[in-house]
């Protein structure tokens, strides 16, 4: 196999040099924009605050959100449902995988068996 060897599809060419370059070339690009960049940057000054046209940063609690607040109408509308699932929720990857595992192994064994 030729490392080099262009691929014609009926759709167009892929060449890995030419994805090599291309990626070399973005990199000296985005390296070159980067460096032009100002250097009077001061990590621990003012310039990290955001800007509130004057006004004060008010505490992170007083302006945070909650997701239940945001999504209350999408869960209200679905609570027979959740009502359900919550009780099987219990944050264990180990259980998820197993349920992933077993709806995989029964669609699986469904398709052989309908075949």
């Amino acid at each position: 196999m030729d490392i080099t060897a262009t691929l014609i599809t009926g759709t167009g060419f892929w060449n890995p040099i030419i994805w090599i370059v291309a990626g070399i070339v973005t990199s000296a690009i985005a390296y070159l924009i980067w460096k032009m960049g100002v250097s009077t940057y001061q990590k621990e000054s003012q310039q990290v605050k955001p800007y509130l046209s004057g006004n004060a940063e008010p505490e992170k609690n007083a302006v945070h959100i909650r997701g239940g607040n945001l999504y209350w109408g999408f869960t209200e509308g679905l609570k027979g449902y959740y009502s359900r699932l919550i009780p099987l929720h219990t944050g264990d990857l180990n259980d998820y995988m197993l349920w992933y595992f077993g709806v995989t192994v029964a669609v699986c064994a469904l398709v052989v068996i309908f075949q």
